[in-house]
């Protein structure tokens, strides 16, 4: 017959239970390198596929750079070769540099336009009545259709560029952030405004904060959008510049300078969007849990 002592003997005498394991770092840890495995693999994938169809010459090599040709580009524009510094002048990461200044001063200012202008539309409905068709004939129109008209009001200076990488980055800032703004929880509002919350307090207290995760993607694409433009904004008196750099290397059939000045312009594309998407990450932890 068992005993209360002998239930309690046995369990003296069970091994202790091992101590937890920590559930999904190693699986998150190893599904990261898997990633980075296969966007490596990827790569080198393309670099091989490139250098074939180089290799068999199917293009003449003004039209199709070989990735040696490319990696020459680069080397020359990156310092000084007898006696030519760079390209026209400057190195790529000068052109590069400016061309980033550029970005982060005019998408800069339209993001925060936009996030202006989004959270007007997203609080007051008879603003959104006004606004909502002219945001969205800005979203539709290329860069170059109204860049013209820029350099005629402003002239071929700085002025024209940043003002085009502004109006092409407010819509999308514009339009996420007053979806957003408009899609706050109901039983939220309807709470601060119970306790006494005023307008201003509701929206700085509880519309903007749940708001932010979708106003952080629109900043993202707005980004986005101004990066993809830069080559429009210096069609004119680019140099130096990026866009510049491609738009004069274009004339002079320099494939591969102009294929150079793509990757320069992917690249860093793809640190300003990861550096976004931490800067997400911070401001709004919760992102991945709502």
């Amino acid at each position: 017959m068992t005993t209360p002592t002998s239930v309690r003997k046995r369990a003296a005498d069970a091994p202790a239970p091992a101590a937890p394991v920590p559930v999904g770092r190693r699986p998150e840890r190893g599904a990261r390198w898997r990633r980075v495995g296969l966007r490596l693999v990827a790569l080198a994938t393309l670099l091989a596929l490139w250098q074939s169809v180089t290799a068999l010459q199917l293009w003449s090599p003004v039209l199709v750079p070989s990735p040696a040709a490319v990696w020459n580009a680069l080397l020359e524009t990156s310092g000084t070769h007898d006696g030519v510094r760079g390209y026209q002048g400057h190195t790529l990461i000068e052109h590069l540099g400016i061309s980033l200044r550029r970005i982060f001063i005019g998408a800069g200012a339209g993001a925060v336009a936009g996030l202006v202008v989004g959270v007007l539309m997203g609080t007051l409905p008879w603003v959104r009545v006004v606004l909502e068709p002219a945001v969205a004939f800005l979203r539709t129109l290329p860069p170059l259709a109204y860049f013209s008209l820029l350099i005629i009001w402003f002239g071929i200076d700085e002025a024209p560029k940043l003002w085009l990488l502004a109006i092409a980055a407010m819509p999308p800032a514009a339009v996420a952030t007053a979806s957003a703004v408009a899609s706050a929880p109901t039983a939220l509002v309807e709470a601060a405004r119970a306790i006494g919350a005023k307008r201003g307090q509701v929206v700085t207290s509880v519309v903007l904060p749940s708001a932010l995760p979708e106003i952080l993607v629109g900043v993202r694409l707005a980004f986005g959008i101004a990066y993809s433009s830069v080559v429009a904004a210096e069609t004119v008196n680019g140099l130096p510049g990026i866009g510049g750099l491609i738009r004069d290397a274009q004339r002079y059939n320099q494939s591969d300078t102009v294929v150079l000045g793509l990757f320069a312009i992917g690249i860093s594309g793809l640190l300003i969007d990861a550096g976004l998407r931490v800067l997400s990450d911070r401001l709004a932890p919760w992102r991945s849990h709502t």
